[in-house]
């Protein structure tokens, strides 16, 4: 059997290029004892894959060269020779950019329910983006009714969950967008009640928008916008670090206008999150996510595209906003 793979073959700097990938196409190896074979239904594309091959700080070791691109995605089991797994059994987790992939048990995040929601959502609202954006908001945010809060890249995969769950917890929702048009589709598909285009001057729009100041900042960019958005925020309000997408490189460190004075005094909490610490609540949270889905009190926008090969380029349309939607590769069904 023939697996078609995009492989690294070269360390960007920066947001990588298509350049630096390529496609080949391997024979599936035997299935050793303790092992699985997962055939690859929805490729996840997201921005920490640029985090994966850059060769810069980062919670995880950059991809080697010469190796399949380290992506998470939804799969089948179509062949099984561990006792945990059997064939037919939807799952979540490390299986790169690849048609199949033979792995252990440490490579599989969660077991998938189709019962539960389409398939594409386990890659996106119930896989890391509606994880991250549930468990970052209550753990570090712990919104109260009648806060603001603020949402860098608003539309995006997490940020137009966050705004969500932060109107059902009675919060003003604020998204920070690139353009109009993901501003209105903020307001209208993901109900907040305001939203900043970052392509016009930023701070008098958060002065009309923020006219209480803002107690929760939602940060996935970073950058000259947060450092705009932390000096209208009220005191004792918390900083969810999320995201750095703003930023093309961290090496060399990056200057700019310094946030220590504004969270001396203002008494602010800023603190980062990762979602691979909380995996032990996966899947409690996803079963969640799942019924306020069912119920209609969640809405999901996707962006899918059905080639392979389109993978490297859709992780550039992601850091250059040209997604409309949570972006996956449907490889099959």
């Amino acid at each position: 059997m023939l697996n078609r793979q995009i492989i690294l073959t070269s360390r960007p700097v920066g947001v990588p290029q298509p350049s630096h990938f390529e496609q080949v196409t391997q024979n599936v190896p035997e299935v050793a004892q303790g092992e699985i074979l997962v055939e690859n239904l929805y490729l996840s594309i997201d921005p920490a894959q640029r985090g994966y091959v850059n060769d810069e700080n980062n919670y995880v070791a950059p991809v080697p060269i010469g190796t399949v691109m380290r992506a998470l995605a939804v799969g089948r089991v179509i062949a099984s020779k561990h006792s945990g797994f059997a064939a037919g059994q939807h799952l979540y987790g490390w299986f790169g950019w690849q048609d199949y992939c033979v792995c252990q048990p440490p490579s599989v995040l969660r077991r998938v329910d189709p019962r539960q929601a389409p398939l594409s959502a386990a890659a996106g609202v119930l896989g890391i983006n509606g994880l991250t954006a549930y468990l970052a908001l209550q753990n570090i945010g712990q919104p109260k009714k009648g806060e603001t809060i603020v949402v860098t890249a608003g539309a995006g995969a997490v940020g137009s969950i966050v705004g969500q769950l932060a109107k059902h917890a009675g919060c003003r929702t604020v998204a920070v967008v690139g353009t109009d048009e993901k501003g209105m589709q903020c307001r209208e598909d993901f109900g907040f009640d305001a939203f900043v285009n970052y392509q016009r001057p930023i701070a008098e729009a958060l002065a009309e928008a923020c006219p209480s100041g803002i107690d929760i900042f939602f940060d996935n960019v970073a950058g000259e916008i947060a450092d705009t958005i932390v000096r209208r925020m009220n005191w004792f309000g918390r900083i969810i670090q999320c995201g750095t997408v703003s930023i093309p490189v961290w090496i060399p460190t990056p200057q700019g206008p310094r946030m220590e004075r504004e969270v001396l005094t203002r008494r602010l909490k800023l603190e980062g999150f990762v979602i691979f610490d909380h995996e032990s609540r996966f899947d409690a949270v996803a079963a969640e996510l799942a019924a306020m889905l069912a119920a209609g009190q969640l809405r999901i926008r996707e962006d899918i595209e059905t080639e392979l090969a389109r993978a490297p380029q859709a992780l550039v349309d992601v850091y250059t906003g040209r997604n409309t939607g949570k972006k996956l590769i449907r490889l099959r069904d």
